[in-house]
Order: C-alpha cells, then structure tokens, then sequence
C-alpha cells in the first residue's frame, strides 16, 4: 500500500503541476498587478482576502505547485482510504478532499496569521464541495431501474409504436399481469384514445398466448 500510495501520490502531483502551470500561464500573471499594501495597514481578514487572490492567480510555478500538492494528497489520500476500506465511497472521497483543501491553504500561504484554522476550514470546504459532487455523480451514473411489473406492457406498445401511453398503464396499474383480462373501459378509464385502444386490444387478443 505504501507503494501504491507514493505513486498514485507522485502521478496526481505531476498531473497537479501541469494543469497549475497552464493556468499560471494563461492569467499570465495576475497577481503581479495586484497592489500590495503595506502590511501594517491591513487587518487579519484583508490580509488573508489578498494572500487567497494572490494564491489562486500566481505565476505558473506558484500555480504548480499549489496545484501539484493539492492534486497529489487528494490522489494519495484516495488510494489509501481505497485500500483500507475496500471502496470508494463519499466518505473516503471527503477524507482526501479534506486532505487536499488543507494542504493547499497551508502551501498557498492563503491562510494568513492563522494558518492552522484556516487549513481546517478549507478542509471542511473542499469536503462538503467534494461529497456533494460525489453524490451528484453517483445518481448521474446510475441506471434507469427496469420496472419488472411493465417490461411485457413496455414491448407491447414499443412494437406498436405507442410508448408515450406507458404512463397511462402505470397511473392505472395495469401491469403486465392484466394484459390478458384488458377490455375497452378499462383502457378507455386510464384516457387512452379510440385508436390506440384498438390496435392495443388487437395484439393482445392476438398475442394472448404469450402472455
């Protein structure tokens, strides 16, 4: 597992750089325009609100190595937790968010006086935005879940061209347990219209064998 982590650890760090250096050199530079007052004339929250803009638009080495730091302990962190429960799941994915939130503010030096707390704090912040995420992508990538009580009832009316009236079925739970006792009324109460009720009625009286 030590193995594994530095690697993963290694590769998220250079994967971090390359991307860190590229925005540094797109912004071509931004922080250097920023004025920088005097230290004795800012307060604790001024000062921190400038080391953060001064942390996110750096030139490409600064960026780098923001980036490689907080890419890398989110990688190696995610791999170990991987390893040691045996899944990866939106706990394992907020402990290595947290990982990195904290390691970038300590590296950026957007923390200000009170590094340690602020660490903490965008710990807390990049976890809660990583679990929200993670979640998000989970029901993204979830499969439709086939409703087993309507997959004759849903062969039926694609073959007949009348999909959109599934609804219809299932507003009036006519599963595919009913096709063989279907009647007019019965589709005619779930307001399926004149035609669509017939060629329905017609495959099932021929069709009745099979289901």
């Amino acid at each position: 597992m030590p193995v594994e982590a530095a690697v993963v650890t290694a590769t998220g760090a250079v994967q971090g750089a390359a991307i860190g250096a590229l925005m540094g050199t797109l912004t071509k530079d931004v922080s250097s325009s920023f004025p920088t007052p005097p230290q004795a004339s800012l307060n604790h929250q001024a000062m921190a609100s400038l080391k953060q803009a001064q942390a996110l638009s750096g030139a490409p080495w600064v960026q780098a190595r923001n980036f490689a730091v907080m890419t890398g302990v989110n990688a190696g962190l995610a791999c170990v937790m991987k390893r040691l429960r045996g899944k990866e799941d939106v706990q394992s994915s907020m402990v290595a968010a947290f990982g990195s939130g904290a390691m970038f503010s300590l590296v950026s030096g957007m923390g200000g006086p009170n590094q340690a707390a602020n660490a903490v704090t965008s710990g807390f912040f990049f976890a809660l935005i990583q679990g929200v995420l993670f979640q998000f992508g989970q029901k993204l990538s979830q499969p439709a879940v086939e409703d087993m009580y309507y997959s004759q009832t849903r062969s039926m009316l694609n073959s007949l061209g009348l999909q959109n009236y599934e609804k219809n079925f299932k507003k009036g739970l006519l599963t595919d347990n009913t096709l063989p006792l279907l009647t007019d009324s019965a589709l005619r109460d779930v307001k399926i219209p004149p035609g669509p009720r017939l060629l329905i009625l017609d495959h099932v009286q021929s069709f009745s064998s099979t289901f």
